[in-house]
């Protein structure tokens, strides 16, 4: 197998009682003098599996560790190989950016659909993955959790939905389909951002209030099956201030719950709500346990400010969604965010998509994906290829919604030259502006909104 490719142990053992509380599972796998421990799962029908992610190159060896007679000791070894082309490892938090495993940069540009695995419709299962392998979106943020207004065939809990949950036993079928949507995402290059809790059940189920215990149950079980796969992060909650039987105490467990039955220390973090609409009331982010800023507001400017109080990586993960619902939230047009999106990227931040256009499909991408219909995901494409092509000695200015007769732009006093491109965001069109400057540059604007300006150093 490869780097940071995922290894399975599949192993026999009791079916009887409640196998999902009563059997513990656990590998230590060990490469040279050190050991990993990663938890097993108990998969239904007698069959128990642990999943590992190495992240060296050799030969690795393993042993089980069980209460259980049958699984405990079980010992082998196997051999991994380099990672294949395209493979660069998880993502990591480096200062206020990120980037893979093996060093390579990562810029996310995400989109949302909650609950595009939930309905098990797999016509539109493999449309979403179809429109996003065409999208700019190397990011999905997805529930696995349902909301309380839905009723899908299968949900994480046994029991008779939403009567009858055990949430000491958990549901194999459910799982297995997350986790192969999971798979597809990887398989696109894409991150899967897991949301964990949501304050949506309306007390239909229970899930809001499980009480701790419970909590830490399925957090274990969630991790134990997703954790080995590199492109997982951990969203502890979606609007977690919303949900009023948890208290900020209960939400620093959740996340030092998910720090440490997670091997391999993927990306954490958890989503406001609270008053997206004035001023965001955030969780404190200089935590240790969290490892970048995972921000709701409709405002971008005070990126650079949420950077100085907390030198961690920040992504406005939802700014509004491109629509024409009723919900403020929901009908933003497509130039206000494309506008947003560089924005945030101008002030050091990284900027969420969102769709909720009604009159195109039953339901709209944020909730069940399918297909994309507004007119930002080509302006971020745009986007996205300025801010990964960019490199050494290039300088951007967004200039917004203002629409001036000319700008002037102070450049580095370095004694080199630079030339400077006229970037229209919204037209997706980069103009060169005559002349070699130096120190400063005026440019005439063609008084309209949206454009950008990118000086790129040329000449000592």
């Amino acid at each position: 197998m490869e780097r940071w490719g995922v290894h399975e142990i599949e192993l026999t053992g009791p079916s009887d009682g409640n196998p999902f509380a009563d059997v513990r599972l656990s590998a230590r796998f060990q490469f040279r003098n050190r050991i990993v421990e990663a938890e097993g799962f108990y998969d239904g029908d007698g069959v128990y599996r642990v999943r590992f992610m190495p992240d060296a190159v050799g030969p690795w060896s393993y042993t089980t560790v069980s209460n259980v007679t049958e699984l405990d000791g079980r010992a082998g070894a196997f051999e991994v190989s380099p990672a294949s082309v395209g493979n660069h490892g998880p993502v990591r938090a480096v200062g206020i950016d990120f980037e893979y495993a093996d060093g390579t940069p990562y810029l996310p540009f995400g989109t949302t659909a909650y609950h595009w695995t939930h309905d098990l419709d797999e016509e539109r299962e493999r449309r979403t993955l179809r429109t996003l392998a065409a999208s700019p979106f190397n990011k999905l943020r997805m529930c696995v959790l349902p909301t309380g207004a839905m009723t899908p065939p299968e949900v994480p809990f046994a029991g008779q939905d939403p009567d009858g949950l055990d949430f000491t036993r958990f549901n194999p079928v459910f799982f297995r389909h997350l986790e192969a949507r999971v798979r597809d995402l990887l398989d696109l290059g894409i991150e899967a951002d897991i949301i964990l809790f949501h304050p949506y059940d309306f007390g239909r189920r229970g899930i809001e209030d499980m009480g701790r215990e419970s909590d830490h149950a399925f957090l274990r079980y969630a991790i134990a099956r997703l954790a080995a796969y590199r492109n997982v992060w951990w969203s502890a909650a979606n609007e977690y201030d919303f949900n009023k039987s948890k208290t900020v105490e209960d939400w620093d467990d959740i996340l030092r719950t998910i720090a440490r039955l997670d091997p391999y220390e993927h990306l954490r973090s958890i989503h406001n709500g609270t008053r997206m609409y004035e001023v965001a009331t955030l969780y404190d982010f200089t935590k240790p346990w969290v490892t970048h800023q995972s921000i709701q507001h409709w405002d971008v400017t005070p990126t650079d400010e949420w950077l100085r109080a907390c030198p961690k990586p920040v992504v406005l993960d939802e700014i509004c969604y491109e629509g024409n619902i009723g919900k403020r939230w929901g009908n933003v047009t497509g130039e206000e965010l494309v506008d947003r999106f560089w924005e945030g990227m101008a002030r050091g931040g990284y900027v969420g998509h969102g769709e909720s256009l009604a009159g195109f499909q039953e339901r709209a991408w944020i909730g069940n994906g399918g297909g994309l219909h507004g007119q930002s995901p080509a302006r971020i494409a745009f986007l996205r290829k300025i801010m990964e092509t960019r490199r050494e000695g290039v300088l951007l200015r967004y200039l917004g919604r203002r629409q001036a007769a000319s700008v002037t732009v102070d450049l580095p006093d370095d004694g080199a030259a630079y030339e400077v491109e006229l970037i229209d965001t919204w037209n997706m069109t980069i103009t060169p502006v005559d002349g070699a400057h130096r120190k400063q540059a005026r440019v005439a604007l063609p008084r309209r909104p949206y454009l950008a300006l990118r000086m790129t150093r040329v000449a000592p």
